[in-house]
């Protein structure tokens, strides 16, 4: 029975919304509404929509980068929403995050050796010898030389500087990472090297992941199961490969026949997505994608779907699967 590190439920992030010449509360961008999952020991979840369905926040509520509304998040049996400030800081330790943009997310004024010994610092390590030791040693496990130590982040590629975004995130050896969207900023030939790296470090050092993405494609490769999110909601959830073969949701169905296939001659039926996707300051009522859904029926318009296990293991959130 695999055993379960990190088990979100019922997780909310609401952004007030003001106006007014008194900047009064108008309403709320709801970014993430009613959210629940788990992940094993050892696994990668992918979390995967459109721009602005909430991945990206759902990711940085669970480090507490950003407070929750409301919910729980359960890290190794500890409640991480009722941690007060400094233990949270503590238990970072435990849980480190990869960023999407390698050129924002390092320090431009601070050596590579001072970027990755910063962690070591914050958690305690006052043994500078001890700290230069495991630099170089994260260096070389993420495929530099330990001589880019003395260097500056613009004296790298990308894909190089994103090697020290995971090289950061190793030190203080977590058993959790967060890759928001950790290749979206790299070159297609770039984004394989660090996908199999992001692959063997699980392997070498038993982490688990998960792993944010726009990309159905690189999710596929790397992902064991796959959430798929909506305007701030889980509407699928299952083992990646059931997924790809048989999506449930028609949301899921439309965003996978939008991955091109390499073959000219192929022509594809494709169920592309009508319309756009509605703000979450406003969603619609009932089903938030019915404005959008080929299959919509009349209880869509007025009565929310809730996630329910459809298949062993495959969970979805549409009235088709509902009695």
């Amino acid at each position: 029975m695999a055993e379960v590190l990190l088990k979100v439920d019922n997780l909310k992030k609401y952004f007030p919304l003001t106006g007014g010449i008194f900047g009064k509360k108008i309403g709320d961008v709801k970014a993430v509404d009613d959210v629940s999952f788990y992940v094993n020991k050892g696994e990668t979840l992918g979390l995967v929509g459109e721009s602005g369905c909430g991945k990206s926040t759902t990711g940085r509520v669970l480090m507490r980068l950003l407070e929750p509304t409301a919910g729980t998040v359960e890290f190794d049996g500890k409640d991480l929403t009722k941690l007060k400030a400094e233990e949270m800081r503590q238990m970072r330790k435990e849980i480190q995050m990869v960023f999407q943009d390698p050129f924002a997310s390092l320090n431009p004024r601070h050596t590579v050796e001072k970027i990755l010994e910063e962690p070591l610092i914050v958690h305690g390590i006052k043994d500078k010898d001890e700290r230069k030791r495991r630099v170089k040693e994260m260096l070389e496990v993420v495929g530099l030389n330990s001589y880019h130590a003395k260097r500056y982040p613009h004296q790298f590629s990308g894909g190089q500087r994103q090697r020290i975004g995971i090289a950061r995130a190793l030190m203080t050896k977590p058993k959790l990472i967060i890759a928001d969207e950790p290749v979206s900023a790299l070159d297609v030939s770039i984004q394989s090297q660090v996908l199999n790296l992001l692959e063997d470090l699980q392997k070498e050092f038993q982490l688990t992941y998960i792993f944010i993405a726009h990309d159905l494609g690189v999710v596929k490769h790397i992902s064991d199961r796959v959430g798929v999110m909506y305007l701030g909601r889980l509407v699928e959830i299952t083992e990646s490969e059931k997924l790809y073969e048989k999506p449930l949701h028609p949301y899921t169905k439309a965003l996978l026949a939008s991955i091109p296939i390499p073959d000219p001659d192929l022509k594809q039926e494709r169920e592309l997505l009508k319309g756009d996707l509605p703000s979450p300051s406003d969603p619609p009522q009932g089903c938030a994608f019915h404005t959008r859904c080929g299959d919509c029926m009349e209880i869509c318009k007025v009565t929310r779907p809730e996630l329910v296990e459809v298949e062993p293991g495959h969970y979805a959130a549409c009235h088709l699967y509902t009695k």
